[in-house]
């Protein structure tokens, strides 16, 4: 709800041509601010940050994460540094880059392995599912799974991971997950597709 009123502040705001609209519109974002402020507790700037970072027309943002299994069918998984919880491997959509090579780039980065995209498993919007919501953006989830080209796992730590394993589906649902980042159901979504030899991408 806080997301639309936001985004029809700022759609409203570029497209107006009326200075009354234009005061309407500035005060509907105030507004959203306002109730942004009181119920997500995010001070000046991060609302600043939020309101301003984007102009024009708003769509959600993409977030892409790489399901990868090795050859015993175990999944893998990287322990976030900061929060020490577990997730797929990904981020945020960067410009320049297919979804596919996301995937490619955030396994690298955070794992420290190569992978190939093989198939497109879910397109999840976050809004529609138990995930802990910790962003104020809307934001649409790309879950891809991926082929390892081995599954030799160096030592990792990055500045945002500090530990890569791989998991078996059991294993996995015991670990303290990210789970604004991750849910069971990814999970379970994730080791379903991979033992499908035919799979229809699920989306919302």
């Amino acid at each position: 709800m806080l997301q639309q009123l936001q985004a029809i502040a700022q759609s409203g705001k570029y497209y107006t041509k009326d200075v009354f609209d234009m005061e309407r519109y500035e005060q509907l974002e105030d507004v959203a601010k306002k109730i942004a402020a009181k119920y997500t507790g995010a001070d000046e700037q991060q609302l600043n940050i939020f309101f301003d970072s984007d102009n024009g027309y708003v769509t959600p943002k993409v977030d892409v994460r790489a399901v990868t299994f090795n050859s015993e069918d175990k999944i893998l998984l990287v322990n976030e540094k900061l929060s020490d919880t577990w997730s797929i491997p990904g981020g945020w959509a960067d410009i320049g880059y297919s979804a596919g090579e996301v995937a490619i780039k955030e396994t690298h980065e955070e794992a420290g392995i190569h992978v190939t995209p093989k198939r497109l498993i879910a397109v999840r919007d976050i809004q529609k599912h138990n995930y802990a919501k910790k962003n104020l953006s809307y934001i649409y989830r790309h879950i891809i799974e991926c082929v390892p080209d081995d599954n030799n796992i160096g030592d990792v730590d990055t500045s945002e991971t500090d530990a890569a394993n791989y998991f078996t589906l059991d294993e996995a649902l015991q670990l303290k997950l990210s789970l604004n980042r991750n849910i069971p159901e990814d999970l379970e979504l994730a080791f379903d597709c991979h033992n499908s030899k035919v799979w229809d991408t699920i989306f919302d």
